[in-house]
């Protein structure tokens, strides 16, 4: 079940957005009236999505969604009475995954859930493809590197030196990238 955490200082909004939440299955697991309780309630519950206002009192919605932002990798869908230019420009420097204007449906809400959702699933996926082929070339360097060392040291071919760094991390059991990283350190 998602879990959401609502930001919305005017109580009455707020309420309805619960009811609408809570009336398609989705779990509210807090509801709060400013950005730094909506600093304080992320820390706590860490949802799958927050909907936050953008005004409001003590930290706006903006700030509160930079700072998430930078801490965490939770999707923010922005609320606002305010469709001015200069909300939309910033709200593209935290990780807003999407956007809606007051006064809010029901028909307007839930799809936006929804989407919002997908979006930061497929921004995980999309981190985790990256990481991981960064990883990857990270390690390739470290073959390479080592099979350099071990070429200049033991005057061997690329293929003979790439075969002696393979066949030293599988008598070992452990990763061609650990057994390069070991060479490399042993030159330092």
């Amino acid at each position: 079940m998602t879990s959401i955490i609502v930001v919305e200082d005017e109580s009455i909004v707020r309420m309805d957005i619960v009811e609408m939440l809570a009336a398609a299955n989705y779990n509210v697991v807090a509801e709060v009236g400013n950005g730094e309780k909506a600093l304080e309630a992320t820390d706590k519950f860490r949802p799958d999505l927050i909907i936050m206002d953008i005004k409001m009192p003590k930290m706006d919605g903006l700030k509160a969604s930079k700072i998430i932002s930078k801490k965490y990798n939770i999707p923010i869908l922005l609320l606002t009475a305010y469709s001015h230019c200069e909300y939309v420009e910033e709200a593209k420097q935290a990780n807003i995954v999407g956007y809606i204007v007051k006064p809010i449906s029901e028909a307007q809400l839930l799809p936006a859930v929804e989407i919002a959702m997908r979006q930061a699933q497929n921004i995980a996926e999309l981190r985790f493809e990256v990481d991981h082929t960064k990883k990857q070339m990270d390690d390739r360097k470290l073959v390479e590197k080592a099979k350099g060392i071990l070429m200049k040291q033991l005057n061997l071919t690329e293929e003979a030196a790439y075969q002696k760094l393979r066949r030293k991390s599988m008598d070992k059991q452990v990763g061609i990238e650990i057994e390069a990283s070991k060479i490399i350190e042993k030159l330092r």
